[in-house]
């Protein structure tokens, strides 16, 4: 394949080339209801050409390796047709390097017949919780992939690597009343992932049913402390996308908001992106430009010390690339993407930040929010009332919103525990979804968060 690519690159006529070839094979399994909704094992193969000339970019992709040297041809036209400046990329030590994964079980060992036994006995649990499951929703996938890559400075990496992940969902219906509750998780190295999790469908089944007779929260700003999985998308959704530096060129207000050494909270609050962590995600060795992932405080004791790049991206701002040009597969080209965000423990219990709070709410995971800007919406996926220091009853209905930034200086403490949750995360950014992600933290206290409810 070396060979191949470097043959395709001679008397290339640009600035930078490189060249991304993708092997993989896919299994997916899913039911809808009782209902067998999909059953399928696919296999792929393609690449794609991103070449620059003069500061302009071309990008071809292909599903057949015959005719490589004229995609690569097809990509340099089309820089040159765009191009009216300078080719700019921050340096880089060009790697050779060949990356496999640790697998604990592989994916790949298990038969077709067995996933789909698996769907079988989740969706059956969640159905054991009575008449009040009105549906459910059982999906599992896995990938195995190979991914070359090589560019004209002279970098050939051989990446081989594995994706597991699974989503369940329950919605309970009392009449008009309908409840959804969710569960999901990945891992890049252990099909065990997907196994012995009955007890875990059957807790988030009934949370559902439960949810059906909680009463709704009023709207109000409240004390409000989340669990280490809402920590942790609250990282990625609210503060780790506004890091992504390939927006700042276009977005000047993006720019202001986002200067380094601007302070943002306590000395008690860091965050930071790392693709290090065993297993999950967004664990990545290199960048689709061959650069080595590092981890990047994104805030340190408080401070904005960081951001993530691409080598354009840094190189425009004066900054060093940080491993974060990735691509959901061939047929895209890389943009500043995030790998495992998460924010790190302080020194706090879960019990200290519950003992001084007389009227708050416990908020656990999120179904889901958006984010514009420096705004933020997060619809909790379980929430419950705080009275007197202790955890009480569940509420529904719960929507935490506000100002990033705002939100940052109000958290007031941060737990001790962080944990790296088995759950997953897709994420989507300039038509790119969805593409592993991790993201952890431990549980915080927020002090006057707005609370929409009833």
């Amino acid at each position: 394949m070396r060979d191949l690519i470097a043959d395709a690159l001679k008397g290339h006529g640009a600035d930078y080339v490189e060249v991304r070839i993708e092997e993989s094979e896919h299994t997916g399994v899913a039911y809808r209801g009782r209902e067998l909704d999909s059953l399928s094992r696919t296999s792929g193969l393609g690449g794609s050409v991103r070449a620059a000339v003069n500061g302009g970019w071309g990008f071809a992709s292909f599903n057949s390796l015959e005719g490589l040297k004229s995609n690569v041809d097809l990509a340099v036209r089309q820089a040159r047709l765009v191009g009216r400046d300078k080719t700019q990329l921050a340096a880089v030590e060009p790697v050779v390097d060949k990356v496999c994964p640790e697998i604990v079980k592989d994916p790949r060992s298990v038969s077709l017949s067995q996933k789909k036994r698996l769907v079988e006995e989740y969706t059956d649990v969640v159905y054991s919780l009575g008449d009040k499951i009105q549906t459910s929703v059982v999906n599992y996938r896995d990938t195995s992939s190979r991914l070359y890559y090589a560019n004209t400075d002279g970098a050939f990496i051989d990446t081989q690597s594995i994706y597991v992940t699974g989503a369940i969902q329950a919605v309970a219906r009392n009449n008009g009343d309908i409840q959804p509750n969710a569960s999901s998780f990945s891992s890049t190295r252990d099909f065990g992932i997907f196994e012995n999790r009955h007890d875990d469908v059957r807790r988030m089944a009934q949370a559902a049913v439960d949810m059906l007779s909680a009463q709704h929260v009023e709207s109000g700003t409240y004390t409000v402390i989340v669990d280490p999985q809402l920590a942790g998308i609250f990282a990625h959704e609210a503060f780790g996308h506004l890091s992504e530096a390939d927006d700042y060129a276009e977005n000047p207000h993006l720019r202001e908001l986002m200067t380094l050494g601007r302070k943002f909270g306590g000395k008690h609050l860091n965050i930071i992106d790392g693709a290090d962590i065993p297993g999950s995600g967004g664990s990545i060795k290199y960048d689709q430009e061959g650069v080595p992932k590092t981890p990047t405080y994104l805030i340190r004791e408080g401070e904005l010390v960081g951001r993530l790049h691409s080598r354009e991206s840094a190189v425009k701002m004066g900054e060093t690339p940080t491993g974060n040009a990735r691509a959901i597969n061939y047929n895209h080209p890389p943009i500043v993407r995030m790998t495992n965000t998460y924010i790190t423990p302080a020194d706090a219990t879960l019990e200290d930040m519950l003992s001084d709070v007389e009227d708050g709410l416990y908020v656990v995971d999120s179904m889901g929010g958006e984010t514009s800007g420096e705004m933020f919406t997060f619809s909790a996926r379980e929430a419950f009332k705080i009275r007197n220091g202790k955890i009480a009853e569940r509420v529904r209905g719960v929507n935490l919103t506000g100002n990033v930034f705002v939100t940052l200086e109000n958290i007031d403490a941060i737990g001790n525990d962080i944990t790296w949750p088995k759950r997953g995360g897709g994420c989507g950014k300039g038509g790119q979804a969805p593409l592993p992600v991790g993201f952890a933290g431990p549980h915080f206290r927020i002090r006057n968060c707005v609370v929409g409810g009833k």
